[in-house]
């Protein structure tokens, strides 16, 4: 195990935000975090946990201890008559992830195509798109308690998934709290894709897909093909233009609120929910406010997606974490006094 010491995050977030880490050991099995425990120098020591860097906001240095989980491996656990069991190392990147199993076989995951960031990450935002969520097609995840050292599985059930939450996103707050923020450090994750396999099309870019190709029974490639166009049409590529995918988590409400709203703005786009709830689009929501294609600083709004803030300095000029909080604070303040609507931001902000 080595400490690297002040080491550039620039190429560790999505954001392309320039911040340092005090310190930062890249973590690439087990074995790195006991020896990391047992050494005497970072015994108590605060820890930052950094997996892909595409769903933070870093507004400076990073002073904790950066764990870089680096856990690399993919393979087919188990296959039973009605699913595959397919685990990934948390560093594997998430969407070679998702190719490497459709290549070998194991459908399921191809709505989830093209998201940033790593495995690691994806249960603890719960990663979704396109009619999907990470815990549709999750089993389980082994991790660590850093505290302690000791190493545990989780269950879905345990994982107290949420939109765009779990329990990997709450601190502990009481001895009967089981928030695992700051605690814990993801390993590896399996996933239990369903068996027959069924496509998932929907979502109303995916069915004009369909009407589009005159493909009506599309494979899991057509769908992972589809599903990689759209979003690269749609959403900028952070390797040329850094960002942090959806900034804001679509909000919902209820129906006398969405009522209301569509009283006085009939063209809101909104989505009935199973629970009786209404989702409504944000970027939706922040277009209607004149926030498509503005800017503050270096921090912009994404021009064909209002949902998305972009670095508009690029690697020589790059957005600061304040720049990009200045914005998103100003849209939030913006769509309250239009909408009466509290839009709350997806990212980690460090």
């Amino acid at each position: 195990m080595i400490v690297e010491n002040n080491v550039p995050l620039q190429p560790y977030n999505s954001f392309g935000i320039v911040a340092r880490a005090q310190n930062l050991v890249r973590i690439a099995s087990e074995a790195d975090v006991a020896e990391l425990r047992a050494d005497p120098r970072w015994q108590g020591a605060p820890r930052f946990v950094l997996g892909g860097g595409s769903n933070i906001v870093l507004t400076g240095d990073v002073k904790p201890l950066v764990l870089k989980v680096e856990i690399k491996g993919l393979r087919l656990v188990e296959e039973t008559p009605r699913a595959w069991i397919v685990e990934a190392g948390a560093g594997e990147i998430w969407h070679d992830a998702v190719q490497w199993m459709l290549e070998h076989g194991y459908p399921g995951l191809e709505n989830l195509a093209l998201i940033p960031g790593t495995v690691g990450g994806a249960p603890v935002q719960n990663i979704g798109a396109y009619g999907v969520e990470l815990q549709d097609r999750f089993d389980s995840l082994d991790a660590i308690d850093l505290d302690t050292g000791r190493s545990f599985t989780l269950d879905a059930a345990q994982c107290a998934f949420g939109y765009r939450d779990s329990v990997f996103k709450h601190v502990r707050s009481g001895p009967n709290d089981f928030g695992l923020s700051g605690r814990a450090l993801i390993t590896r994750v399996r996933f239990r894709l369903p068996k027959p396999w069924k496509a998932v099309v929907g979502y109303l870019d995916l069915a004009r897909k369909m009407e589009e190709t005159g493909n009506f029974t599309p494979s899991a490639t057509d769908v992972f093909d589809w599903v990689c166009a759209i979003r690269r049409a749609k959403l900028p590529d952070w390797r040329v233009l850094g960002n942090a995918g959806s900034f804001f988590k679509n909000p919902t409400v209820t129906p006398e609120q969405c009522a209301d709203i569509i009283a006085r703005d009939p063209k809101i786009v909104h989505y009935p929910m199973d629970d009786g709830s209404i989702k409504l689009a944000a970027g939706w929501l922040i277009d209607a406010c004149g926030w498509k294609g503005k800017s503050v600083g270096n921090a912009g709004v994404y021009e064909r997606q209002a949902l998305v803030l972009v670095n508009r300095g690029g690697l020589e000029n790059p957005v600061t974490g304040g720049e990009v909080m200045t914005l998103a604070k100003a849209i939030q303040t913006s769509v309250y006094e239009r909408f009466g609507i509290r839009l709350e931001p997806e990212p980690v902000v460090v």
